[in-house]
């Protein structure tokens, strides 16, 4: 078997711009901000390719690039069938316009979900091998040739028998009467030029150079800045502000008012701030004002052992099961409440007149965005124009339009463009939050120890049912309740869904991993927990139950011979195992802890192995999985939001870190070769994380731990 590898090893963040910066010196590559302010003469066979009298390859981007390399990877899709080098393409962020942009999978324009990539991938080949044929179509008419006799290579059409070429750009203005065909064969996998290259990122220059424009960077002629405090507790009020000492900064111009936040607006970001900080403002707590963690905990739990539950997957008899081989192990699995940390603080700019409205922003639902501020503003649709930018991450933060609602509210009181930034303590404060997530597992084991029954009981909000409808049916929400089944071989399963939402004013969304985020932990833990009951080894008990998922057998067995697992281990260190199966692709983990002289653990190793089906990017692969497994980590380890006085308590990264470059572990990520359909890759990293790191501090210490994050007080050396 052939294998691509890649092992991430120490390297200083200087190094690694350098190596970005001069690796990829030798493309051409440019962004405009949307395909409506630069709408040259060319010839446009569909709105993802335009090429303009220039001879440039104009390709359109129906995906935000979010730092998970679509941009990269669509452009070589399109390249592919089209017969470009990339070396010749400029790249475009698509207009908000869902109905020639959405993602094919969700009916809408939406990046997230690791549906891109599956979403698109016949369809951008689609798009590129049909204006292939026009214009080789094209250039065959002028030659008086067959059409058949000619070929496409490097940007020109090739007739060999008479040695004639043509540019692309050469042909646009004939091209542009020529009938688009519809059905056009598409290469076999064997004729792949592009395709499964490790190609270098495309705007990895322009990030480097600091050209690269991100929705913070957007700066209109003539625009203000603006600081927000938004009420800190959930569903209250602004009750009264005295604006006279924020007028009283040099600077400020305005301070606005709405129904649950206060914006001070200013010549700069400075004076805006600082006008921020002179208000004293009164807030009206709501009906949430008293609520904290613990009686938010105690009302989850309540909903655990007694909440009205919704059945979802039923197959054998679970309760037959359980009678006949007693006794039922039961295990309850908590995880806390979570915020995303883009890099990027939420971020929106707008400039309202009274017949039309501009917004820059990133976004992942552009569409969306625009929907939401001509509904604020009042303006007809078309009159509102979304220029979408770089996303300094998203992680489903930006699957969300709140900011862009609040945004639009305060615009709507300023004269001019005004730039909306949040403070990193609003950002964290106001999140769409992993709101709890409780899991009870019961099983029960027949006499080889094997499970016979599989008893999953989920606890969360229904985020699909204000979110995406679609993804609910008869109450249950299909994303929370992904793979709750497991992917094992077990004869009796029987899964639930008992819906529990957040207090009123507490918004909850989509976090990187989605479902399955939430039930791999559980699953792979109570798995560990039957395999040690069962007195078996953990990786042979999950190998007896995968006989029937030979890609996620292929997967744990090569992460096995990776991580070394036959190889013993010295006292004070432990490996553990997760798998996971979603989103069309197929991981396993296996990390590996020490104990310290502390007695604390440290996380020095973690190898994946992941089938994807036909990779398209071998390098976004490896980088995906390396940020996923970095974002888990972060979440294992420190992952936890508190609520005091209805309010989230943690403000920054000193209260609410995330993994720093010293702490990261050694990160081996193995791709296994496949034809199969490309499945994503953008969530598959993270969901393993927390579950083989746990499996492998019990491996190390014989201590059980289900709540998440880790409790690093239970290793306190006495």
């Amino acid at each position: 078997m052939s294998i691509h590898d890649k092992v991430n090893v120490s390297v200083s963040r200087r190094h690694f711009l350098i190596g970005t910066s001069l690796t990829g010196a030798g493309l051409v590559f440019g962004l405009r901000p949307s395909i409506s302010s630069a709408a040259a003469a060319g010839f446009e066979p569909n709105p993802f390719i335009r090429i303009p009298a220039d001879g440039k390859i104009v390709l359109i981007m129906p995906a935000a690039e979010m730092g998970q390399g679509i941009y990269t990877s669509i452009a070589m899709l399109l390249a592919e069938e089209l017969e470009v080098p990339l070396d010749q393409v400029v790249l475009e962020h698509a207009p908000a316009d869902p109905a020639r942009y959405a993602n094919p999978l969700l009916g809408d324009q939406i990046t997230g979900g690791s549906l891109s990539i599956r979403g698109v991938y016949e369809q951008m080949r689609k798009a590129g091998a049909s204006a292939r044929m026009v214009l080789i179509n094209t250039a065959a008419r002028g030659w008086d040739v067959a059409p058949d006799t000619c070929t496409a290579e490097a940007g020109e059409v090739v007739h060999a028998a008479s040695g004639r070429t043509a540019a692309y750009g050469s042909l646009i203005r004939a091209a542009a009467a020529e009938t688009v065909p519809q059905d056009v064969p598409l290469k076999p996998s064997s004729s792949f030029k592009v395709i499964g290259q490790a190609i270098r990122r495309l705007d990895s220059p322009q990030k480097v150079n600091g050209t690269a424009k991100f929705g913070i960077d957007a700066r209109p002629e003539g625009v203000s800045y603006a600081a927000i405090a938004i009420c800190p507790h959930f569903g209250g009020k602004l009750r009264s502000v005295d604006d006279k000492p924020a007028m009283a900064v040099k600077g400020v111009k305005q301070v606005v008012r709405i129904e649950d936040a206060v914006a001070v607006v200013a010549d700069n970001t400075g004076a805006a701030r600082k006008g921020l900080a002179a208000l004293s403002i009164e807030w009206d707590p709501g009906p949430s004002g008293d609520l904290t963690s613990a009686e938010l905990e105690k009302r989850v739990e309540d909903a655990t052992n007694g909440g009205k539950a919704l059945p979802h997957i039923n197959e054998g008899d679970v309760a037959k099961a359980e009678a006949e081989h007693g006794p039922v192990h039961e295990f309850v699995y908590r995880m806390p409440i979570l915020t995303h940390s883009a890099m990027e603080p939420m971020n929106c700019t707008l400039h309202v007149r009274k017949d039309s409205c501009d917004v820059w922003t990133g976004t992942q639902v552009a569409g969306r965005a625009r929907q939401a501020v001509a509904d604020v503003t009042g303006l007809p649709l078309d009159k509102v124009v979304v220029h979408n930018q770089l996303l300094g991450g998203g992680f489903g933060r930006r699957l969300d339009v709140d900011g862009v609602i609040l945004a639009a509210k305060i615009a709507k009181q300023v004269d001019g463009p005004v730039k909306i930034t949040w403070s990193r303590e609003e950002d964290i404060r106001h999140d769409c939050y992993r709101y709890l997530n409780y899991s009870k597992v019961s099983a029960t084991l027949g006499p080889d120890g094997m499970p016979v029954s599989w008893r999953h009981r989920v606890i969360g909000p229904a985020v699909m049912a204000r979110w995406l409808p679609a993804f609910t049916k008869d109450g249950i929400d299909l994303d929370i309740m992904g793979g709750a089944e497991s992917s094992y071989a077990i004869p009796n399963k029987f899964t639930e869904f008992v819906r529990h939402e957040a207090p009123d004013g507490m918004l909850t969304g989509n976090w990187r991993g989605v479902g399955a985020t939430r039930n791999i932990f559980p699953i792979e833990g109570s798995i560990d927990e039957l395999a040690t009951a069962a007195k078996i080894d953990p990786l042979e008990y999950r190998k007896r139950l995968l006989q029937h998922k030979p890609r996620l057998l292929g997967a744990l067995d090569l992460a096995a011979e990776k991580a070394g697992w036959s190889n013993a281990l010295s006292q004070g260190k432990g490996r553990g195992i997760a798998l996971s199966e979603d989103f069309g692709s197929f991981a396993a983990m296996i990390s590996e802890v020490s104990i310290g002289d502390d007695g604390k653990p440290k996380v020095e190793r973690i190898v994946c192995a992941v089938d994807c089906g036909q990779v398209v990017n071998p390098d976004t692969v490896d980088a995906q999985i390396l940020s996923g497994i970095v974002y888990g980590l972060s979440a294992a380890l420190y992952g936890r939001l508190t609520v005091q006085n209805g309010a989230v308590v943690e403000s920054n990264f000193d209260d609410s870190p995330v993994l720093r470059i010293h702490e990261t572990p050694r990160i081996e990520v193995y791709i296994i070769p496949s034809s199969e359909a490309p499945g994503g890759i953008g969530e598959v990293g993270t969901p393993g994380v927390a579950p083989s790191l746990f499996n492998a501090i019990f491996a190390a210490t014989g201590k059980r731990l289900r709540s998440l994050p880790i409790d690093q007080h239970e290793f306190q050396r006495v």
